[in-house]
């Protein structure tokens, strides 16, 4: 608890809204690789991120929120499919200041534990002193795996060399933020301003562990509304189940530029409890009921 006490205190001290958005919803982000579960003729929300946005498009410039996410065809050492999600959102911000956020909120939460600005996590040393390392998608594909997922993306080999190549060759003793994804990557983040061929997203890697998700939030409609039809056509042929988020893309005609980021707490516990398992940091791991 007193991890989250201090998450809760970083984002009060910056003058954040701490918000709460609904668990169960009519509809979620059509999103092919995350599987919701259904609750009668709704969902179990996989993200608080539609509603959230919502709220910004009313007015609402800096949110945050921690909530339980679910999200079926999920279980292994790093995942549960019920965890705990923090995300939160500025107004007039990009992916480069929601990093900056970031961190400043674990060098926060660290000192908050006593640990000052090392951490020390699988025998190894890491020092969480701003600013982190920053390497594009593209230079970190040709050092680790020798091709360029931008020139020629390939969804099957991209993920496999990241997990593979990628990720075992970033520094083991500081963290490192991976940015600038493919555009097929683009989910919900926009496209860089000059080249449509590279999506403002970017990843933050600790200790082995992939921490938080960062956009440059997409505010056009009819943009992501084309994306949105693109990922339920493909879910739609896999026999599932997906549906437009109406409501959504009517409120991000109103939306600010902004960014925001998915961070998961219960990784964030591992990382400074020291543990390799999401089961030593949740009570009751799902098959534990």
């Amino acid at each position: 608890m007193l991890i989250c006490e201090a998450i809760r205190a970083y984002f009060r001290k910056e003058r954040f809204l701490e918000v709460e958005t609904p668990l169960r919803v009519p509809v979620v982000a059509p999103e092919q690789y995350i599987v919701p579960f259904a609750s009668e003729s709704w969902f179990l929300s996989t993200s608080p991120e539609l509603q959230m946005k919502r709220l910004l498009a009313a007015g609402y410039e800096k949110l945050f929120q921690m909530c339980h996410c679910f999200r079926k065809e999920e279980r292994g050492r790093l995942h549960n499919p019920e965890f705990t999600m923090l995300e939160w959102y500025r107004a007039g911000a990009d992916y480069t200041q929601i990093i900056s956020d970031t961190e400043q909120l674990l060098l926060f939460v660290a000192e908050a534990l006593g640990l000052g600005t090392t951490i020390h996590y699988q025998g190894k040393d890491i020092d969480l002193t701003p600013p982190w390392q920053r390497i594009t998608v593209r230079d970190a594909f040709l050092r680790a795996s020798g091709w360029d997922p931008i020139a020629a993306h390939d969804p099957e080999r991209f993920d496999i060399d990241m997990v593979d190549k990628v990720m075992p060759a970033l520094a083991p003793d500081r963290p490192t933020v991976i940015m600038d994804y493919p555009a097929a990557c683009a989910s919900l983040s926009r496209l860089k301003p000059g080249n449509p061929l590279v999506a403002e997203r970017a990843e933050v890697f600790i200790g082995g562990l992939e921490i938080a998700n960062a956009y440059s939030e997409l505010n056009d409609a009819a943009e992501q509304e084309r994306r949105f039809s693109a990922e339920i056509e493909k879910i739609r042929k896999e026999g599932k189940t997906a549906l437009m988020p109406e409501r959504f893309l009517e409120a991000i005609r109103h939306l600010p530029l902004c960014g925001g980021i998915a961070l998961g707490v219960d990784r964030l516990v591992m990382l400074f409890c020291d543990t390799a398992s999401i089961d030593d940091v949740i009570a009751f791991p799902s098959d534990m009921l």
